[in-house]
């Protein structure tokens, strides 16, 4: 029995020993057969990269060949590729001298309109050549042409070919003057509707006259400058050339009572002069008021404010000193004048009245608008032409910028430091283009500055069609020839405005302004000593706007009036009536005479078919720019007018 069970257990180890070997073996087997699923994964894995690698391969391959052949397709285009336009304008195709001249074929048409600025009832115009406007071309075409040549093989074709389905836009950018638009700009901010008032005064007789700034409005001038700026880049729209102006509310600033005593107060100083060394020194009156009254008198609501002053008297005057005082012409000028027209010769009478025997002492500033004030009908002006708005209109005070630019040539002839000074807006009649000096008070004065080592005194007078400026003094040891000369340098294009007018008959035209073309002018003074060349420097640049022409042309059409007086005839049974149109045309073109030795344009008389044209020349012109600057409109009050 105990044999048997250790033959039992003997079975049962050998049947658990083939037990575990066929465990074994199985396991063998599966581990095997597992390894050999991970084999062939990764020798698939491994096929299926090469066969990328050779996919990636093979594109690369076809890409390379294929841009290769497109650049040596594209190597000797000269051409702007496909899909390339600049500002809307398609360049494709074009060589680059193609392209800007296709560009400057349109933005010349662009530079020949003018921009129309409109407030409410004002409109005045900027001219792109005025401003000096300037597209910059080369460097647009170039950008346009290296456009699929500026970078590398693969870069160059994406960009074709992103360009060729995407298009590709270019923007022109424009520049200009800014600092000339702004003057313009500001200048036409007087010329608005309700535009503001600045506080100003002047000295009338024993009285101290200050005229209140009213609230007004002035144009936004960064607002105007961006929407110009809008209208020259976009030169492939020529359509609603215009502008609406947007404005700003502004206050004067308020009246600074201290300034203007520490201006006009002075003390009262006898006349008299010495021999070593030899100077000279005129009277001066005495000249104060009460600041307290006049303080509580200006805190009254009114317009203007007429404060007493109390004049001393010195007890020695020049004229007592006898002809020592200003032996010696340092300057003498003249222009001409119409004497028949009556309104204009009283005006330029009295401007010369203020500015007779006025006396600068060394190192003082003479202010034309201070020496004359304002110009009212209470001071005895009369209305008399000026322009208005780019026309001929009456104006108060017309003609006494005859008076401050006679008196600006003198005071240059006596080699005297210019303070302030603005050409016209036109090319005014009495003196050739850059040789004038408008004022326009409460915003534009003449001022010179008396840097001579002596006083000067001003003799003004107007008789017989001419205007006298002398300038007396002392002349000093090195006392130079002073020799002014212009030269034009630029033309501006004047454009024609035509205006509706009912009353004319079908088919008529008239011409109520005939154009003009401003002008860009440099001034030259030169300095000569003894017979030599000094100096010669560029004194002022000019811009003269040129003057639209305006046409009225009629309503009516004639087939309109045909039937219009067929039915007539039939009702009435009469022969239809002849019509004969006469017309009296003003040419208000200001005519460019010469100093003192021009001669006066004479008044023509032309006949152009039907109508009779009085042409008259305009004895002054209007402009409030500053020195060396173009535009000045006239004024909407009497006191802001330009004469």
């Amino acid at each position: 029995m105990q044999k048997q069970g250790e033959n039992n257990e003997e079975v049962n180890n050998k049947n658990n020993e083939s037990s575990k070997e066929v465990e074994i073996k199985k396991h063998s087997k599966d581990t095997v057969e597992l390894q050999k699923e991970e084999y062939e994964k990764k020798v698939k894995k491994k096929k299926s990269k090469i066969k990328i690698a050779i996919i990636i391969g093979i594109i690369l391959l076809f890409l390379l060949i294929f841009s290769v052949f497109f650049s040596l397709i594209n190597l000797g285009n000269d051409k702007i590729i496909s899909g390339v336009s600049i500002n809307g304008i398609e360049m494709s195709g074009l060589s680059k001298e193609e392209a800007k001249g296709k560009l400057e074929t349109i933005i010349s048409e662009k530079k020949s309109k003018e921009i129309s600025l409109k407030y409410k009832e004002y409109e005045t115009a900027v001219s792109p050549e005025l401003i000096e406007v300037n597209y910059d071309l080369e460097k647009i075409v170039d950008k346009a042409f290296n456009i699929g040549r500026n970078s590398n093989i693969f870069a160059n074709n994406y960009n074709i070919l992103f360009t060729l389905l995407k298009k590709e836009n270019i923007n022109v950018e424009v520049s200009f003057n800014e600092e000339q638009l702004q003057k313009l700009i500001g200048d036409s901010s007087s010329e608005l509707p309700g535009a503001i008032k600045e506080s100003s005064y002047y000295v009338e007789d024993d009285n101290l006259v200050i005229t209140k700034g009213t609230k007004g409005v002035v144009i936004d001038t960064q607002n105007t400058i961006n929407k110009i700026r809008e209208k020259l880049n976009d030169i492939n729209n020529n359509n609603e050339n215009y502008i609406e102006l947007q404005v700003i509310e502004k206050e004067p600033m308020p009246i600074d009572i201290e300034a203007i005593y520490t201006e006009v107060h002075k003390e009262a100083k006898d006349a008299y002069y010495t021999k070593e060394p030899f100077q000279i020194f005129p009277e001066v009156n005495g000249v104060d008021f009460n600041k307290e009254e006049a303080k509580e008198f200006l805190k009254e609501d009114k317009e203007e404010y007429t404060i007493k002053l109390t004049i001393t008297k010195p007890k020695i005057t020049i004229d007592q000193i006898g002809t020592e005082a200003f032996p010696d012409r340092l300057a003498h000028f003249t222009t001409r004048y119409d004497a028949s027209n009556t309104n204009r010769t009283t005006n330029l009478r009295l401007a010369c009245e203020k500015i007779n025997g006025k006396v600068l002492l060394a190192g003082e500033t003479f202010s034309y608008n201070k020496t004359l004030g304002e110009r009212t009908i209470a001071a005895g002006y009369k209305e008399a032409k000026i322009y208005s708005a780019g026309q001929v209109v009456d104006g108060l005070g017309g003609g006494i910028c005859q008076i401050s630019s006679t008196l600006y040539n003198a005071a240059l002839e006596a080699n005297l430091e210019i303070v302030e000074r603005r050409n016209h807006q036109f090319v005014t009649s009495y003196l050739p283009a850059g040789r004038d000096a408008t004022v326009v008070y409460g915003a534009t004065d003449f001022q010179f500055k008396n840097t001579r080592k002596y006083p000067v005194r001003l003799v003004a007078n107007v008789q017989s069609g001419i205007a006298t400026i002398d300038i007396y003094g002392i002349k000093e040891d090195e006392e130079y020839q002073i020799t002014l000369d212009t030269r034009t340098i630029g033309t501006i294009p004047f454009s024609t405005k035509y205006e509706d007018d009912a009353s004319l008959a079908p088919g008529e035209e008239v011409v109520t302004q005939k154009g003009a073309n401003g002008l860009q002018v440099e001034t030259y003074i030169t300095k000569s000593l003894n017979g030599k060349v000094v100096s010669r420097n560029l004194l002022t640049k000019d811009t003269y706007t040129p003057m639209q022409r305006i046409v009225k042309k009629s309503t009516k059409s004639v087939e309109t009036t045909a039937v219009e007086t067929k039915s007539e005839v039939k009702v009435e049974n009469k022969t239809e009536p002849k019509t004969e149109s006469k017309t009296e045309v003003k040419d208000t073109t200001p005519s460019k005479t010469n100093t003192s030795s021009s001669n006066t344009n004479n008044n023509t008389v032309k006949k152009e078919e039907n109508k009779t044209v009085n042409t008259t020349t305009p004895k002054d012109s209007k402009d409030s720019s500053k020195t060396n600057s173009t535009k000045e409109e006239s004024k909407k009050s009497d006191n802001t007018k330009t004469n």
